[in-house]
């Protein structure tokens, strides 16, 4: 699926049709853009033990790990974001770590699954895009067609048990009174990052080269544009590198999975 007629199915598609999509492997490309006014989550699945402690890193830390659904132990479906979801094929792509180091990419999960595992769905920052395109702000990774910036910085999250370690933010550029209109727009979002935690200098976070992210692809940065950095739900993904649960699956970054609840649901 590329960009063009293709995108604009692909906004208005139901999550129902692009989950279906994603499983049947003919959709396999980064989720931003799609499923226009539906809410998509980062993914965090992890053995029964962790559960506990991780819940509570998700509560301490609400602006980069804003906790949106917790499955049954053993079940792949959500009671209110996914009711006839899979999590072991509805996402693009999947990342498996052990010990806390990434290990390798797979397509579908089915055959890492086991029934002692919680899924957790985790706010993402995709949802309010619509929300700054409809206010004419840019999102520029839309625009140039291609995955979110995503950097580590210096900032520490809450720690929770064995989970402990830096805040990992998004980046969109724009002008400084565009960030002033996105920061009024994403107050609504709490649920999925909110507010800005950073606006202009990169190093003040602890960002060493704005054209070299941690995750996703480096943007273009017009003349007269500041960066503007969102928590970011890849942080347990960079916290789970502290952590070092035996058996960890996540995401790809860029590759959410796609809710049935309306943005509108949440504000």
């Amino acid at each position: 699926m590329q960009k063009g007629d293709n995108m604009m199915n692909l906004q208005t598609a139901s999550p129902n049709e692009i989950r279906a999509s994603i499983r049947q492997r003919a959709l396999t490309r980064p989720t931003s853009g799609m499923a226009k006014g539906y809410v998509q989550a980062n993914v965090v699945i992890l053995p029964s033990k962790y559960a506990y402690d991780f819940l509570k890193f998700c509560f301490k830390n609400p602006k980069t790990c804003p906790l949106l659904d917790v499955s049954e132990v053993g079940s792949p479906s959500f009671s209110k974001y996914g009711k006839e979801a899979d999590i072991r094929t509805d996402v693009g792509l999947y990342r498996l770590y052990k010990d806390g180091k990434f290990v390798q990419e797979y397509e579908d999960i089915k055959a890492l699954y086991s029934d002692d595992m919680v899924s957790f769905l985790i706010g993402c920052s995709f949802t309010f895009e619509h929300a700054l395109l409809e206010a004419g702000i840019p999102v520029r990774h839309i625009e140039e067609n291609h995955n979110v910036p995503m950097y580590i910085t210096n900032i520490p999250a809450e720690p929770s048990g064995t989970f402990k370690g830096n805040i990992t933010v998004s980046m969109r550029p724009m002008t400084m009174a565009e960030a002033i209109k996105a920061t009024e727009i994403t107050t609504h979002f709490k649920e999925v990052h909110g507010t800005p935690i950073h606006i202009g200098n990169p190093s003040e976070i602890g960002i060493g080269n704005i054209d070299q992210p941690d995750f996703g692809e480096a943007v273009t940065i017009k003349d007269g544009e500041v960066p503007v950095f969102w928590g970011c739900g890849v942080t347990p993904q960079s916290v789970a590198l502290d952590a070092k649960p035996d058996i960890m699956i996540t995401h790809a970054p860029g590759h959410m999975f796609i809710t049935d609840i309306k943005d509108s649901e949440m504000s």
